[in-house]
């Protein structure tokens, strides 16, 4: 019988993650901590758009992370007449182009979601911080762009408050 080496382990994941690349959503989804994510983009019809070729960005809040939302807040956003709303601040979570942490140079930079608002990138205390969310899960990469996973669910300073 033989063993694989370490090395030609490695080697065959790195092969195999580039044969069945995913796009955004479809990582997202096999992921199993987006579901909150997955269930509000497909409110705001933004899942067929995460699925396009893009490159994109994704600021991704886990489900603990939209559960920690005020009480009653999520079932706002998620009311069909606050559609407008949640595509704002999904929108505040996404960039065109691919912003891996390693292409952050500076201790702070400024980047613009694709609602329009610039979100603050900030190298801290070994840490990535978009505005007030940390980068908990780096670069997750996909065919279409790359995923970093957040901590917090980012609000646009502007948004239009939702219908209640």
């Amino acid at each position: 019988m033989k063993l694989w080496s370490p090395l030609a382990l490695a080697m065959l994941l790195i092969v195999s993650s580039i044969v069945s690349a995913k796009d955004i959503v479809e990582t997202a989804r096999s992921a199993g901590q987006f579901s909150i994510l997955l269930k509000a983009a497909t409110a705001a019809g933004l899942d067929k758009t995460l699925a396009e070729p893009g490159p994109y960005t994704v600021f991704a809040p886990t489900d603990a992370a939209f559960n920690a939302l005020p009480p009653g807040a999520l079932d706002r956003l998620m009311q069909p007449e606050n559609k407008d709303l949640l595509k704002q601040v999904l929108g505040y979570h996404t960039l065109f182009g691919r912003l891996t942490t390693k292409d952050l140079k500076d201790e702070k930079s400024a980047a613009t979601a694709t609602n329009g608002q610039p979100v603050i990138l900030e190298k801290k205390n070994g840490a990535v911080m978009v505005n007030d969310a940390k980068i908990i899960q780096p670069d997750i990469p996909t065919d279409n762009g790359v995923i970093q996973v957040i901590d917090k669910v980012l609000m646009p300073a502007k948004p239009v408050q939702p219908k209640t």
